[in-house]
C-alpha cells in the first residue's frame, strides 16, 4: 500500500511541473494560434534566474517571484520582437521560436556558465511525513498542492472574471472581439507573458524536485510539455492538467514496475492518442475552451 501511495505522489508531482509548463503552451496555443518551440527556453531561464536570486537572497519565496518576472519579461521581448511578425504562419513560427530556443540555450552557457548547478531544497521543504508506512515528501506534496491552486486560479479567472470572458471572447472570435472594442493585440501580449511566466516558474521549481539545473534541460521538459497538450488537446487548459497528472502517474508506475520502458510510455500513450482521437483526449469544442 505504501508503495502504490508513493508511486502516486510521485506521479502527481511530476505531472504538476509538467503542467505547468503545458498550460503556458495551451494558453499561447489556444488564443493566439501560435506554436511556441521556445517554452523550454523560457523554462530553463526560469530556473536559472529563480535559483540564483534564491542563492543570493537565501529566500526560496524570492526566487519564485524572481523567476515569474524573468519568465514574463522574456516572454513581452519575445512576443514583440518575435512573435508578432509571424503571426497566422505557423512554418515561420516554428522555425523562428526553434532558434530562440537554441539562442536562449546557449546564453545560458555565456551567463551561468555551461556546467550543471546543484540544487538543494529549502530547509522547511526538506525532509518527509511518516503516516504509518507512508513516506510523504514534503517538497513533492508541495508541488502538488502549487499546481492545483494555480489551475485553480486560472479556471476561476477564465470562467468567472472580466479578464477571462475577454480571453474566451478572443478564442472564440478575434474579429467579432475587437468589433467590440477590445484591444486583442494587447491580450495576445498578456497571455503570452503569462504562458512565460509559467515557463520559468515549472522551472523553478523543478530544480529542486531534480537536484540539478543544466542548459540543455529545457529541450528535455519542453518535449514533455508538448506532449502533454498534444494527449489533452490543443487549447484546452483543464485537458493540460488531466493530461499532466497522466503522463506523471504513467511514467512513475512505468519507472518502478517496467523501467525498460519508462523514457518511452509518454511517446507509447501519445502515438495511441494521435492514432484514435487526433484531437486530443479532452479536446473541447472552440467556444468552450478552457
Amino acid at each position: 500500500m505504501e508503495l502504490f501511495v508513493n508511486l502516486i505522489i510521485n506521479g502527481l508531482a511530476t505531472g504538476m511541473l509538467i503542467f505547468l509548463l503545458a498550460a503556458g503552451l495551451t494558453l499561447i496555443f489556444g488564443l493566439m494560434d501560435v506554436l511556441n518551440f521556445a517554452h523550454g527556453g523560457l523554462f530553463v531561464w526560469g530556473a536559472y534566474a529563480g535559483i540564483f536570486t534564491y542563492m543570493y537572497t537565501e529566500s526560496f519565496i524570492v526566487g519564485i517571484i524572481g523567476a515569474i518576472l524573468t519568465g514574463a519579461l522574456l516572454g513581452f521581448i519575445t512576443e514583440k520582437l518575435i512573435i508578432t511578425p509571424v503571426y497566422g504562419n505557423h512554418i515561420q513560427q516554428i522555425l523562428i521560436t526553434l532558434g530562440l530556443m537554441l539562442v536562449l540555450q546557449e546564453l545560458i552557457k555565456v551567463v551561468f556558465g555551461p556546467n550543471g548547478v546543484a540544487v538543494k531544497t529549502p530547509s522547511y521543504l526538506a525532509g518527509s511525513w511518516e503516516i504509518g508506512d507512508v513516506i510523504i515528501i514534503k517538497y513533492r506534496l508541495f508541488i502538488i498542492v502549487i499546481g492545483f491552486v494555480i489551475f485553480g486560479i486560472f479556471q476561476y479567472m477564465l470562467k468567472r472574471t472580466k479578464i477571462g470572458l475577454i480571453v474566451r471572447a478572443g478564442v472564440q472570435d478575434k474579429e467579432m472581439a475587437q468589433a467590440l472594442g477590445i484591444h486583442i493585440k494587447r491580450v495576445f501580449l498578456y497571455v503570452f507573458m503569462i504562458g512565460a511566466a509559467l515557463a520559468a516558474l515549472s522551472g523553478m521549481l523543478m530544480a529542486p524536485y531534480s537536484g540539478v539545473i543544466y542548459a540543455e534541460m529545457g529541450m528535455e521538459y519542453a518535449i514533455l510539455g508538448f506532449i502533454v497538450v498534444v494527449i489533452g488537446g490543443m487549447g484546452s487548459f483543464s485537458g493540460s492538467l488531466l493530461a499532466a497528472i497522466l503522463v506523471g502517474l504513467a511514467g512513475s508506475f512505468m519507472a518502478y514496475y517496467v523501467p525498460v520502458l519508462s523514457l518511452a510510455v509518454n511517446m507509447i500513450l501519445m502515438a495511441i492518442v494521435l492514432i484514435f482521437r487526433p484531437q486530443g483526449l479532452f479536446a473541447l469544442r472552440k467556444e468552450r475552451t478552457s
